[in-house]
């Protein structure tokens, strides 16, 4: 079986040491890279790695908090990524993931951040390959 640490180079990801803040493009969450391969496989370890390490500006969420949330997306969005690879990236291109995560912050320690980042991520999905194309609030801000 290949490394966390092996899969980890191949996408240009740098595992640092658990005491130093990662810069982008760097993990120290090696522990939860083990355990989604360990519960979900080295395939589709390579696709939550592939999901935010090879499209633009999500290489800040290589944390515990993002790397779980990619692996549920695309857990829930099976079908997406299977017939619709191209397109599932080019949404994780448009979608600013990092300013959701930062955003979420502010739920912490009432919501978990797994969960919220999830909803707020999956909303933006459901937009894009939802069974209509919604646009909530119709492009307006709420009153």
């Amino acid at each position: 079986m290949t490394t966390v640490q092996a899969i980890c180079s191949e996408f240009g990801i740098t595992i640092v040491d658990g005491h130093r803040y990662p810069e982008i493009g760097q993990t120290r969450a090696v522990a939860t890279l083990e355990r989604i391969m360990r519960r979900h496989g080295e395939g589709h370890l390579r696709l939550v790695l592939t999901t935010l390490a090879e499209t633009a500006n999500n290489k800040v969420l290589l944390d515990e908090v993002g790397l779980w949330m990619a692996s549920d997306m695309i857990r829930a969005c099976a079908g997406i990524v299977e017939a619709r690879a191209a397109d599932w990236l080019h949404a994780w291109d448009e979608m600013p993931v990092g300013e959701l995560q930062f955003i979420c912050q502010d739920l912490r320690g009432v919501v978990p951040q797994r969960n919220a980042l999830g909803g707020m991520v999956f909303e933006r999905l459901y937009r894009r390959f939802g069974p209509a194309q919604i646009e909530l609030f119709d492009g307006k801000e709420p009153a």
